[in-house]
């Protein structure tokens, strides 16, 4: 009796270890709460699920440093990238490729916010004052607002009240300077337009001055090796399922933020890479 129930717990174990080792498993970076990146990957998992006809499975991680490592190791498949932490995951896994994004990250945007009642109109009217950006490794929370604030005179670690703040995620950011916990900051265009249509922002305690020029940002990234794993032709299979979703999953779209997706290419971060090595945080 006894060698029979080890040999089904073995059984059992080794099935266990199949199924996970079978499953295609997706993350992206945490940068908004919990509950809304639950609400979007259970959605778009259980989509590609029917699509695809593989188990896909989503693997939270806890900053953006996280999903990045996690992509690195092999632990997810695929992950939903920001500009910088697309770069950084696919310099460190070659063959990687870019193979989706938004129709609004080829012309994606930072909003530099403020307290209502501060006369700020430009970002040199930011010097002196209390500042958060979102996550060190966030494109339109911390990157590019960062080298905006370079071209017109402003360094972040000498010209701010006191040192800069990292909120974590877009959300936090502007909860905090509604808050009054600091006087100003800079978040994702996305977080910020969806929080004001909601109408989860206190618009007489917190306003938008300045939107920066255009940049591209989040990505589908996939990693090199994908194919050998789970057949020849996977990753078009995967793309082509993302490309597919329109007006009748407006409930996945609405959760992205998106009108869609469309294809894109390493090349179209290389700007991305230059800026990241022009401020030391890429070498």
């Amino acid at each position: 009796m006894g060698v029979a129930l080890l040999f089904l717990s073995i059984t059992i174990t080794v099935a266990c270890e199949g199924d996970r080792e079978s499953a295609f498993r997706i993350a992206g970076i945490p940068d908004q709460n919990t509950s809304t990146l639950a609400r979007r990957y259970d959605a778009l998992t259980e989509y590609l699920n029917d699509v695809l006809d593989v188990k896909f499975e989503y693997v939270p991680t806890v900053d953006y440093s996280a999903t990045v490592l996690a992509f690195n190791r092999g632990d997810v498949q695929m992950a939903w990238f920001g500009g910088l932490t697309g770069v950084q995951a696919r310099s460190a896994v070659p063959g990687s490729v870019a193979i989706a994004q938004r129709i609004r990250d080829a012309a994606f945007h930072s909003k530099f916010i403020v307290q209502s009642g501060l006369d700020v109109a430009q970002l040199e009217d930011l010097a002196g004052l209390s500042f958060t950006f979102g996550s060190e490794s966030s494109t339109s929370g911390y990157l590019m607002p960062r080298f905006f604030l370079s071209r017109v005179g402003i360094d972040p670690d000498v010209d701010f009240s006191g040192k800069a703040n990292f909120s974590g995620s877009h959300d936090k950011t502007w909860s905090l300077v509604q808050s009054g916990a600091f006087q100003a900051g800079a978040l994702s265009e996305a977080v910020w337009d969806q929080a004001v249509n909601q109408e989860r922002v206190d618009t007489t305690k917190v306003r938008e001055f300045y939107t920066t020029p255009a940049y591209f940002d989040y990505n589908w990234t996939v990693r090199g090796d994908v194919d050998t794993r789970f057949g020849v032709g996977f990753t078009d299979r995967l793309q082509r399922a993302l490309l597919a979703l329109d007006a009748s999953h407006e409930s996945i779209l609405q959760l992205f933020s998106a009108q869609g997706f469309i294809e894109t290419k390493n090349e179209n971060y290389s700007a991305i890479q230059e800026v990241a090595t022009t401020l030391g945080i890429m070498e």
